[in-house]
């Protein structure tokens, strides 16, 4: 079975008509987008767009063979005019299943917003899942076999990726492709970038898939840095990067903070942005947690953030006393770095830590500070080593430093 994408794009296209925005602006070339259209085996085409005829004829491909057209948008029939000689546009109710003379079979399953999902089997048994814009699936149950291909809105629902993957729909040969994209991330290697994190891809509107072929699927990294300044946006980035995983363990190295309401404020946007599915755990134990998969085997690990975990440790050895850090304070502190980086290098676990930038600034006043600075980027450096990615944020921009993106 093979899928045609005459359109990848939101329903109103990329670049969206009119749209000053500098995502819109950059849209250019393979970057523009129509609007998302699926053409299978070229007999069956799931949603209907301006000009698909146009665009079935400048991938090669033809729509007089097309034998049913289905809806997945909310609304009872096409934005456009049907072309000549193509079926009516219908829909397949939720939870029914189709059958078709050439031998495909859609199933369409209920989603948690206006729209319908289709699983389609082809005559050779391959399985494909194509979602709608902004949709995740209701009330899925664990399957048997993963697809092996998702079609899905991963930028506006990364959400609905993680739920395939922890029913088992979505798996580690799965080809995830993202569809109905948007202007909210900058076409290009942002986009690449973002969707490989997530083990998923975009391609160009024209392009034929074959189903069941795995060589193009991006591989996770399993250990990330994320580095930034104070509010440069590291952490959305890092929370970002879990998004399409369930059952995330999110490592809070802060404490509570008795009584400071400022950090409380701090700690609840945290807990707000993140998914209601994500567990936290309050502790500056890390050895143990890369260690032990007690938490869940595979469960991934957000730690945020290391620069918190560096205060409580040097706290614990004293560092803050001269004598103290000179009398063994310090060789203490290098021995749990050197402990913490070995665990990171033997864990099973996808982890995505986060931690401060802090030694391009102002050169601190105090003693205490430079050592804390200087202590900071000798930590930076030795998690960074045991990293597939490493990434820097700057202004809420992610650069890649190693890894993917280069």
């Amino acid at each position: 079975m093979d899928v045609t994408l005459l359109g990848t794009g939101a329903p109103g296209g990329l670049p969206r008509p009119g749209c000053p925005c500098a995502a819109c602006a950059l849209a250019l070339g393979p970057d523009a987008r129509a609007a998302t259209s699926l053409l299978v085996d070229g007999t069956l085409l799931l949603d209907l767009i301006p000009g698909a005829a146009f665009a079935a004829a400048r991938s090669g491909h033809s729509l007089t063979g097309v034998r049913q057209v289905l809806l997945t948008h909310p609304h009872d029939g096409p934005a456009v005019e049907v072309p000549p000689g193509l079926p009516q546009p219908g829909r397949v109710p939720d939870g029914r299943e189709l059958a078709l003379l050439t031998g495909h079979r859609v199933r369409a399953l209920a989603m948690d917003a206006p729209g319908t999902g289709y699983a389609v089997t082809g005559p050779d048994g391959r399985r494909l899942l194509y979602l709608p814009p902004g949709c995740a699936p209701a009330g899925l149950e664990e399957t048997a076999e993963p697809y092996d291909m998702v079609l899905a809105d991963l930028i506006g629902r990364p959400d609905a990726l993680a739920r395939l993957r922890a029913a088992g729909a979505a798996g580690p040969t799965t080809d995830v492709i993202a569809v109905h994209i948007d202007h909210d991330v900058p076409p290009g290697p942002e986009l690449r970038r973002r969707l490989a994190a997530a083990g998923a891809r975009a391609v160009p509107d024209g392009e034929t898939l074959v189903v069941g072929s795995y060589e193009n699927v991006p591989d996770v990294p399993r250990r990330t840095l994320v580095l930034g300044g104070a509010r440069s946006g590291k952490s959305v980035e890092a929370e970002r990067r879990l998004e399409a995983f369930p059952e995330v363990v999110y490592v809070a190295t802060g404490g509570t903070r008795g009584g400071d309401s400022e950090w409380a404020e701090r700690v609840r946007l945290h807990r707000d942005r993140r998914p209601a599915s994500w567990r936290t755990l309050e502790t500056c134990d890390l050895v143990p947690l890369l260690r032990d998969d007690g938490e869940g085997d595979g469960t991934p690990l957000l730690i945020d953030c290391l620069a918190l975990w560096l205060t409580d440790a040097m706290d614990a050895v004293g560092a803050w006393d001269d004598a103290e850090w000179s009398g063994g304070g310090q060789r203490a502190l290098r021995e749990r770095v050197t402990e913490l980086a070995q665990a990171l290098r033997e864990t099973r676990r996808t982890v995505v830590a986060v931690s401060n930038e802090v030694g391009s600034g102002i050169v601190p006043a105090t003693a205490s500070g430079r050592r804390y600075r200087d202590e900071l980027g000798r930590l930076n450096a030795a998690v960074a080593a045991e990293c597939e990615h490493v990434l820097l944020v700057v202004a809420g921009q992610a650069l890649p430093l190693r890894g993917p993106g280069l």
